[in-house]
């Protein structure tokens, strides 16, 4: 993508309601205003809050946002110039359900008050395969802390990958701290007891549903 078309992008997320874009020092250094606030303040309903990490495009927070239109839906990423299609769908269609977040996972606990998020998603997220590369994994145990902070108590954890590595770091890692597996699908053409929607891709998908002990 060229430069002039990310200054496009990044200048009309500034336009979109749904779009929030707060500087660091404003997540760290500072209470954030929505902190504990996204139903109240944005949503202005008490429906459940789920979080997408890492949503690239955001088409699949405004896909769950459509098929679950009595849920609460943030996609959040650092890369606002990718986010600014789903962003920007959501306006066009008149999808109130979902928004937008842009900053780093590692601030998620950050924006978001202890116990607040009902459900969090983390769809095909980079494996990070070299071992110097182990804390930017987004299902690593300093993120899976983070994520507990923020969730309810019942709140629970999806994992979507199409690596095979991911796999098996992530399943070892949750039956190595004791967490709780719900549910793992190894093969996406069998979708026995599968909640919710997956989609084919050439290599084996698998989907993760886990609660953080």
């Amino acid at each position: 993508m060229g430069s002039k078309n990310k200054l496009k992008r990044f200048n009309e997320n500034d336009t979109f309601a749904n779009v929030f874009q707060p500087k660091r020092n404003e997540l760290v250094d500072a209470h954030y205003k929505l902190k504990g606030n996204w139903n109240a303040l944005y949503f202005k309903n008490n429906n459940p809050l789920v979080l997408e990490l890492g949503c690239g495009k955001g088409e699949y927070s405004v896909e769950l946002a459509k098929k679950y239109p009595n849920k609460n839906f943030i996609g959040i990423d650092i890369k606002g110039a990718r986010f600014w299609r789903g962003a920007k769908t959501a306006v066009e269609e008149n999808i109130s359900n979902v928004a937008f977040l842009r900053t780093q996972i590692e601030l998620v606990d950050h924006a978001f008050a202890a116990h607040e998020v009902d459900e969090i998603w983390i769809t095909f997220p980079d494996p990070q395969i070299k071992y110097k590369r182990t804390k930017h994994r987004m299902t690593n145990s300093e993120f899976l802390k983070r994520y507990k902070t923020i969730l309810k108590p019942d709140g629970i954890m999806n994992l979507k990958t199409d690596s095979e590595f991911m796999h098996g770091y992530t399943l070892g890692l949750l039956h190595g701290e004791g967490h709780e597996v719900l549910y793992a699908n190894h093969n996406v053409y069998k979708q026995e007891g599968s909640r919710g929607r997956s989609y084919k891709y050439s290599n084996p998908l698998r989907k993760y549903l886990f609660r953080a002990k």
